[in-house]
């Protein structure tokens, strides 16, 4: 993978498919565009996946870091035109990820939202909380990270080198850089009749079992409310629930008929579905 610059930019944790629908994976409050690396042996086989990696110095607005990601899915649309796009963000990637189609929503073909954190404003004792980040003395705000994981990550479902990634990556955001990436979520809003001007095909994924937001009735509150939208979820999963061993992505996908294989391609990789 190459190495994250001080702006945005896309990682290609795969071989190039320029044929393939794009795939661009847009993360949670780390960052890093890694932590899908679970995902990727599954997801390659009808996509051309992108990963987004943000700066761990970027203290950009939700309309900056909204814009820097159109024009990064323009520079790989540039020539293919035609290219569907498969637009997915995972917790505070699923707020970034509705900011983008309000953006521009020419761009994108269907939309996958994975645990949004779009509740976590409407959270009060998350609020309060994300607050208490600023309390934290430097020398053991690297560590506090351990005391997440809990409400993260079903941790007994994930393997230890996956739990060792996520502690990882937790570890390595700075701390001005998750007070800032809090106060985004705090602010997010996104109204009734924003979202049901979305009118491409969307599919909420929710784990029953995240303790960190209440995935499940917010997946049924988006649900009713985006106009072409429907929802599966996940009885056992916790918030990082793409970390856990049993759970394939490309999977709900296709049992979900959210996988579109474009005509030029359709005889070649009927097999793709089976």
């Amino acid at each position: 993978m190459p190495e994250i610059i001080s702006r945005p930019c896309l990682l290609t944790p795969k071989p190039l498919r320029p044929d393939f629908p794009l795939f661009v994976f847009l993360p949670g409050m780390d960052g890093t565009g890694k932590l899908l690396r679970s995902q990727l042996g599954y997801l390659e086989v009808a996509f051309d996946i992108r990963s987004l990696a943000i700066s761990p110095g970027d203290l950009t607005s939700w309309q900056v870091l909204a814009g820097e990601v159109v024009g990064l899915i323009e520079a790989e649309l540039e020539g293919k035109k035609q290219r569907p796009v498969y637009l997915c963000g995972e917790s505070f990637g699923g707020c970034l990820a509705l900011q983008v189609i309000q953006r521009a929503p020419h761009l994108i073909d269907r939309l996958i939202l994975i645990n949004p954190a779009s509740s976590f404003n409407r959270q009060p004792l998350l609020h309060f909380g994300s607050h208490l980040v600023a309390l934290l003395p430097q020398p053991i705000y690297p560590y506090s990270a351990a005391g997440l994981v809990p409400f993260l990550a079903a941790w007994e479902r994930m393997k230890t080198s996956d739990l060792e990634e996520l502690m990882k990556a937790m570890e390595n955001v700075p701390q001005k850089t998750t007070l800032w990436r809090l106060s985004l979520l705090r602010e997010f809003h996104i109204s009734t009749d924003q979202l049901r001007n979305i009118w491409q095909p969307t599919l909420l994924i929710a784990g029953a079992a995240d303790r960190l937001l209440p995935s499940v009735s917010e997946a049924k509150q988006l649900v009713s409310r985006l106009p072409n939208a429907k929802m599966v979820t996940l009885p056992n999963s916790g918030h990082a629930c793409l970390l856990e061993a049993d759970v394939d992505l490309f999977k709900i996908l296709k049992n979900q008929d959210f996988i579109e294989i474009p005509t030029r391609q359709r005889a070649g990789k009927s097999a793709i579905l089976k």
